[in-house]
Parts: structure tokens; C-alpha cells; sequence
């Protein structure tokens, strides 16, 4: 299969790096992990929200570059298509990849006041109106794939290229204390409680605090 390396920014606020991660685990990819340094002001700047997400996660495999998340989701669908990365069924596989589509291309609200900071607790946070219509849009999401695939995951029994967009969100609700109805928070609970996403909390949290303007910049 070739060797691989997945190249990522930080762990406690890297959401794009945590996508692209999940990923790579979901398909039982053997890869190593490259981390570049918060130092380098590209870096820092994507960290900030300064910049869009294009230099992480890239993930090299067999001397190919690939660089944007959606696309190393589709690489990994095509060299391990048994993975389950993407739904069986046509129609589902479309309904996964509008909304994989729409979390990386929108939510920008949701981006700039709501961070992803995984050592961060903010209780009783106050959303403002902008922000609270991109979590309203989400939870529209989840509702409808929960109920049209029955959960526990977007789409079905096991997680897929979907949950693993929207994993980062869950973490999102979890730091800024956004309110869920119960399915909705039962779906972050399993989230969160997936063991690749234990693996990578615990990572986070022994992580430097290297990047102090992301505890103010909202």
C-alpha cells in the first residue's frame, strides 16, 4: 500500500488536522504523524482563523500529495473501499457528501466565535445570533440523518467520512456548553466517546499551550 505520513498542526485547536486524523484512523491506515511547529506564522495564522485551512492535514501516501480534507477523504474511499468511509447505499453516499461539502465550505460563524479549544470549558457561554443559526442548521443536519439512518452515527451503525467532519463540532458544543435536545447530545456523547477521539483528547491535553491568543480571539 505504500507508506504514509499525515502531516498536522496542533491538537487542541487544530479541527482540520483532527478531520483529517479521524479519517486516516477510520480506514486503518498506517501512517505516521508529522506535527509542524505553531512557531511557523502560516501555521499560526490558520490557527487564528487568520487564514483558510490549505497547509494541514496533508497526508502523503505512496509519493502522492494530498492536501484538503474532502480530498484525502476520497483517496482514502478509493484505496480502501471496503473501509466504510462512505455509506454503501447511492443515495446516502450523496446526502454524506452535501453535508461533508457544507461543513467545509460554511459555518463560518460558528468558526470565528466558537474556536475549537479542547482544554477550554466555557459554561452558561452566551451565543451570539449569527453563530446560534449555524448551530441551528447543524442540529438540522443531525436530526435528519439520525432519523433517516437510525444512529448512533450520521449514517447508521458505524462512523463515517461524515461523523468524522462533524466531529470537531461536538467538541465545539461540549467547551462552549451548547445547549442540545437528546438526541443530539447522545450523538456528541458517542462521538466523544469513540476510541480514536479519547486517543486524541488525551494527546491534546498534554499538548504545550503554545498558541495564548486563541484563549482571547473570538
Amino acid at each position: 500500500m505504500g507508506q504514509a505520513t499525515l502531516t498536522i498542526n496542533s491538537r487542541n485547536y487544530g479541527s482540520w488536522s483532527l478531520r483529517g486524523w479521524l479519517l486516516c484512523k477510520m480506514v486503518e491506515l498506517d501512517f505516521t504523524e508529522q506535527m509542524m511547529s505553531s512557531d511557523d506564522p502560516s501555521i499560526r495564522a490558520e490557527l487564528l482563523l487568520l487564514s483558510p485551512s490549505c497547509l494541514v492535514p496533508c497526508l502523503t501516501h505512496a509519493g502522492i500529495g494530498i492536501w484538503d480534507t474532502l480530498a484525502i477523504a476520497e483517496y482514502l474511499n478509493e484505496i480502501k473501499p471496503n473501509a466504510g468511509l462512505m455509506p454503501a447505499d447511492r443515495a446516502a453516499r450523496a446526502r454524506c457528501r452535501s453535508i461533508c461539502g457544507e461543513m467545509h465550505s460554511g459555518f463560518s460563524n460558528l468558526r470565528s466565535a466558537l474556536p475549537m479549544n479542547l482544554k477550554a470549558r466555557h459554561p452558561g457561554f452566551r451565543v451570539w445570533a449569527g453563530a446560534q443559526a449555524d448551530v441551528n442548521r447543524i442540529i438540522v443536519i443531525w436530526r435528519e440523518c439520525l432519523t433517516t439512518y437510525g444512529g448512533p452515527y450520521l449514517f447508521g451503525a458505524r462512523p463515517c467520512m461524515a461523523d468524522a467532519m462533524y466531529a470537531p463540532v461536538c467538541t465545539r458544543f461540549l467547551t462552549y456548553d451548547v445547549k442540545l435536545d437528546a438526541d443530539c447530545s447522545t450523538y456528541c456523547a458517542s462521538i466523544m466517546a469513540m476510541p480514536h477521539m479519547q486517543e486524541w483528547l488525551a494527546a491534546a491535553k498534554a499538548e504545550p499551550d503554545e498558541v495564548m491568543e486563541l484563549d482571547v480571539e473570538f
